[in-house]
């Protein structure tokens, strides 16, 4: 019997946002024995840090340049002739999608062949001018189903938080109605009424971490009184502008005060402490349906969140606690007999397709940029890549990088501002080596692999010789 597939995925989770990882006050047992049970992956990052981006690359095993989406941009309809669900529905599984998505139209199931969508809060898809049927209040399942057990007025809103903001409070009504544990009421529901002669593909996507920060109050308690560790700030950073614009409370540039920063960070442990209890509600469910040892176990998410590092808040630019994500593989003996594992190599959301498809005995389609993580699971292979290249277009924050398991470099294509960090020493990114004459020729060797990946670009980055500042950024490629 060819394996399950229970797939978690959560949006704007950090990837040191775990026990596992070293985290100092991040408390997540499941997570960490899911860990302990699998293979765990500290250099994993996403090629395209915010949700719609990274997503493209997930479902279709493409690097961003060839998504086209390259920074975020609403409305824009995926069509995709290959895709993650719908190689494995090939193949024979049944495909489930229970959570979000951040697809356009917003009902378009991506080859699954079955989804219970709730995407959190998008705006894009709340304007008057938006049709009946696409408006998410009545097309996501999370919303038709709050208000028909609280009423015709209720929204996720009712907090008074904003779905990007960094203001946080508990949730305000009931645990079960929180979309957390909405997507595992719904993952277990189907593990209930599923067709036994066929394995399944179970996508348990969490809108958590990414903001509201609304954990229920218990798990706001857990926090609350603890004393948590600062925010990194590093020598490079901006010292000044979070000042005056760090009192929005939806910037992207800090939190200026210094006890709304610690309650950011307090809601946003809340959400991931609350999702990592969820995330072992769903597990237990596995086990008691006689499938456990059957079923192959992945987690990660979109991409991370600054959450006041270096001054910075959300995601976009191009620092660890926004590109790096958690990754974790649980599989059975036959797959990957060494238990507890670290694997240190290089790895990004485009190598999910493939690693899952070969997992399934599914053909891997040659047009993908991903790598399958099997034979470096099952002990064939010791490397996958030398480097990740990731972007993220935004004017001034807009962003390429090139980073490997030791180090990084960083270019913003409007200002030409370039930035390095020896992140063997400096995993933080405390101090920006960039004019270190030490890493002279490292720099132009990274440089030169920035050049080599951004040749033929339409936005007209490259020469071939030179990084070209100043050029005009597209969230969308059109070749």
């Amino acid at each position: 019997m060819r394996p399950n597939i229970l797939f978690i995925m959560t949006d704007q989770m950090r990837g040191d946002c775990m026990g596992i990882a070293g985290h100092p006050d991040v408390k997540t047992p499941y997570l960490d024995s899911l860990g302990v049970e699998g293979s765990y992956f500290p250099n994993a990052y996403t090629a395209c840090p915010s949700c719609i981006a990274a997503r493209a690359s997930l479902m279709t095993g493409l690097t961003p340049r060839h998504t086209k989406r390259v920074g975020y941009q609403d409305g824009v309809a995926w069509d995709y002739d290959t895709t993650l669900a719908g190689e494995l529905g090939k193949a024979g599984y049944y495909t489930k999608c229970v959570g979000k998505m951040h697809v356009h139209p917003l009902r378009n199931n991506l080859g699954f062949d079955d989804v219970i969508l709730h995407d959190g809060y998008l705006g894009y898809y709340r304007k008057p001018t938006t049709p009946f049927y696409e408006h998410q209040t009545i097309a996501d399942d999370y919303f038709h189903w709050l208000k028909s057990e609280l009423g015709a007025d209720v929204d996720i809103t009712d907090s008074g938080l904003e779905c990007n903001s960094w203001v946080a409070r508990p949730f305000p009504y009931e645990e079960k109605y929180h979309p957390t544990n909405w997507v595992v009421a719904n993952s277990i529901d189907f593990l209930r009424k599923r067709d036994r002669s066929k394995p399944y593909f179970l996508f348990a996507s969490f809108v958590r971490p990414h903001p509201p920060f609304d954990a229920p109050q218990c798990y706001f308690d857990m926090y609350q009184d603890k004393e948590l560790t600062p925010p990194p700030v590093g020598d490079w950073a901006d010292n000044e502008r979070y000042k005056i614009e760090g009192r929005h409370y939806c910037c992207g540039n800090g939190i200026a005060d210094p006890e709304l920063q610690r309650q950011a960070q307090v809601g946003y442990y809340a959400c991931i402490t609350h999702l990592d209890h969820q995330i072992g509600r769903l597990l237990q469910a596995i086990q008691e349906d006689g499938e456990y040892n059957n079923t192959i176990i992945i987690f990660t998410s979109d991409h991370g969140e600054l959450l006041g590092d270096h001054h910075t808040f959300r995601k976009i630019r191009p620092y660890q606690a926004s590109i790096q994500i958690p990754f974790i593989i649980s599989t059975p003996n036959e797959i990957a007999n060494i238990k507890g594992h670290t694997f240190k190599q290089v790895v990004g959301l485009q190598d999910i397709m493939p690693t899952l498809l070969d997992i399934a005995g599914a053909s891997i389609p040659k047009t993908l940029d991903g790598v399958s993580l099997v034979p470096l699971l099952s002990g064939q292979e010791n490397k996958t890549r030398e480097y990740l290249h990731g972007e993220h277009s935004g004017g001034i924050i807009g962003n390429q990088y090139i980073v490997t398991d030791t180090d990084k470099f960083i270019w913003y294509m409007e200002t030409g501002e370039e930035q390095y960090f020896n992140l063997a020493i400096d995993s933080k990114e405390l101090k920006n080596e960039i004019h270190n004459p030490l890493y002279k020729e490292r720099i132009s060797y990274l440089r030169n692999i920035m050049i080599k990946e951004l040749i033929g670009r339409e936005e007209g980055y490259t020469d071939g010789n030179v990084l070209i500042k100043g050029k005009e950024q597209k969230a969308m490629l059109s070749k």
